[in-house]
């Protein structure tokens, strides 16, 4: 049974990065025998992974068979951004009230650093694990397993989203900005200040995902 789990986790774990990093794009049909062929695991840990991505929203089933990785429009990106807003929100006003200031007056200098060491354009891969370390933060402050649960699933779907606006430098050096001023109002104790530099912050985010799904050809993966 170790095995078959072991299996399963090891072809959800490729899956998953090859949907979010568009490798597998929305669309694209899974079908059981390609896919275990292709992963080199038998049908029952293949059904399991499909099931984990199907419970996040990734794929939908098409038949008893088939399985598609799930489309990402405009409207889906609202929604998320909704419920976004409301999780990311709270969680920064519980963390101004409870946080190791010290932790978040790190994390503000960090983010202060990448803007002067050549701008997280130039290595965005560590900008956004930067980014993976204040969120881990941010949940370990507020302390909450439902409120950081949720805020999980939310994240496997913006490691989807945040490509679409990945490749533009403004956005990213206006991010760094954003973050910094989140963490030094958590650093400070400010929880209306650490909400509305989120709200700030996500309002920007989307209207630039937004900007990138009209400019940007559909063919074109960014």
């Amino acid at each position: 049974m170790s095995h078959g789990k072991r299996a399963s986790d090891r072809a959800y774990a490729t899956l998953l990065d090859e949907i979010q990093s568009g490798a597998l794009a929305p669309g694209t049909v899974l079908g059981e025998a390609e896919q275990a062929a292709r992963l080199g695991v038998s049908r029952t840990p293949l059904r399991e992974a499909l099931a984990r991505l199907a419970s996040h929203g990734l794929v939908t089933q098409v038949s008893p068979r088939v399985t598609a990785v799930s489309g990402i429009d405009a409207d889906d990106i609202r929604a998320l951004f909704d419920v976004r807003r409301a999780l990311e929100e709270t969680a920064a006003r519980l963390a101004a009230r409870t946080a190791d200031r010290a932790v978040f007056d790190a994390l503000a200098e960090e983010f202060a650093a990448t803007q002067t060491a050549g701008g997280p354009a130039s290595d965005a891969d560590a900008y956004y694990r930067l980014i993976g370390r204040f969120d881990a933060e941010l949940d370990a402050a507020v302390g909450n397993d439902y409120l950081s649960s949720a805020l999980r699933t939310v994240r496997t779907h913006l490691v989807r989203v945040r490509r679409l606006a990945r490749d533009k430098p403004e956005r990213l050096i206006a991010s760094v900005a954003e973050h910094q001023l989140i963490a030094r109002a958590i650093a400070a104790g400010d929880v209306d200040l650490a909400a509305h530099a989120t709200h700030v912050h996500l309002h920007n985010a989307l209207t630039s995902i937004l900007d990138s799904l009209t400019t940007d050809s559909p063919e074109e993966p960014t």
